[in-house]
């Protein structure tokens, strides 16, 4: 199935579309904030401009093969974060989202997350999805059961960010059920 790069998802708040070069800035000014990068597994912080580049422009390869698709969350006409789905393969896939600080604890997160899992399971038809939070985020983890994941275990992982190994709580959703 070949999803063009122009697709775009709405919800009553939100604008997800793909991300674009000059995304670059903005990224890097929301990874500029250690309480939202300090919950992410794979970014260093503080953040490098250039990598942030980089890893924006791995998203159309990776759009066009099928393996991920990461959105831009625009707000008030600005983005103010990710949400997406990778690792795709053989019918599975793997759910993540973050904010900008300034837009925690409105509800946001959850309306991406639930654009991403419709998106997922409707569009591309994936049969399951992953997921996971630092167990120091338990917000994410209700996000998570209201999509109708369920939690299955706690592993530690190591989390870039922090140069450390985090509980990481980790989360399945089966389109067929449990």
């Amino acid at each position: 199935m070949s999803i063009l790069p122009d697709l775009t998802l709405r919800t009553p708040r939100l604008l997800l579309r793909a991300f674009t070069p000059q995304d670059a800035l903005r990224v890097f000014e929301i990874r500029s904030d250690f309480e939202v990068t300090r919950m992410l597994v794979f970014p260093a912080y503080p953040p490098v401009l250039e990598h942030v580049a980089a890893w924006l422009r791995e998203h159309a390869i990776e759009w066009r093969a099928g393996t991920a698709y990461r959105f831009a969350v625009v707000a008030d006409g600005r983005v103010i974060g990710c949400a997406d789905v990778d690792e795709i393969q053989d019918g599975c896939g793997e759910l993540g989202y973050w904010l900008e600080r300034d837009y925690w604890g409105r509800g946001l997160a959850s309306e991406a997350a639930g654009a991403v899992h419709d998106f997922a399971t409707s569009t591309l038809g994936l049969r399951r999805l992953v997921a996971g939070h630092a167990a120091d985020n338990p917000a994410s983890g209700r996000i998570l059961l209201r999509l109708g994941f369920r939690h299955v275990a706690d592993r530690s992982r190591l989390y870039r960010s922090r140069g450390a190994e985090v509980v990481r709580r980790e989360y399945v959703f089966d389109a067929d059920g449990p």
